[in-house]
């Protein structure tokens, strides 16, 4: 698995990464099997849950995360986040993300989350009014990219395995970034 990370990773150096990151998610359908099949591997969801960490700037795939099960998106986009540190400046996502412990810690190290606050509470629409919509609204460029991919590989994944099936949105994703690269 490192391999293929590293790959997206020198895909990822062929550009120069802006200010704003966004992260997000989609499902990746799965290539239908025989009902044996699915009863014996124990399949019990058809879409894979694709986390996606993009730049707003030049719409490059940062990093890419699949999980085996379905855990919640705050979970996930800890996962992510962490993993790419170095390379995050400000970070902008929709309510899913919403977890205070995930704001503290992009804070700690000097990230600026743009995450909108689930509306509980007056006060959660008193911080929602401080965002930047600007900055928020640039979110919306990973909903592009995953379209942009969607439509140029298909949106059917053909591995059956987890890790085949990792491996075939990494390589998807490099290969989108490597042509944003070449093209002028």
């Amino acid at each position: 698995m490192r391999i293929w990370r590293v790959l997206l990773w020198l895909s990822v150096s062929l550009h120069e990464l802006g200010d704003v990151q966004a992260i997000d998610a989609t499902g990746f359908k799965r290539h239908q099997a025989s009902r044996h099949y699915v009863l014996r591997v124990g399949y019990n969801f058809d879409d894979i849950k694709t986390t996606a960490l993009v730049d707003c700037d030049t719409s490059v795939i940062l990093d890419i995360h699949c999980p085996m099960k379905q855990p919640h998106d705050t979970q996930i986009g800890r996962q992510v986040l962490t993993r790419n540190l170095t390379q995050l400046a400000t970070i902008t996502a929709d309510k899913s993300y919403d977890w205070d412990a995930l704001r503290y810690e992009l804070r700690d190290t000097g990230i600026r989350p743009v995450i909108k606050h689930r509306e509980f509470y007056a006060l959660d629409k008193a911080h929602n009014a401080r965002h930047d919509e600007n900055v928020y609204h640039r979110r919306s460029i990973v909903e592009a990219v995953f379209f942009a991919l969607k439509h140029r590989v298909g949106e059917t994944l053909r591995a059956r395995t987890w890790f085949g099936q990792f491996r075939e949105l990494v390589l998807k994703a490099a290969v989108r970034n490597i042509e944003q690269a070449v093209r002028p």
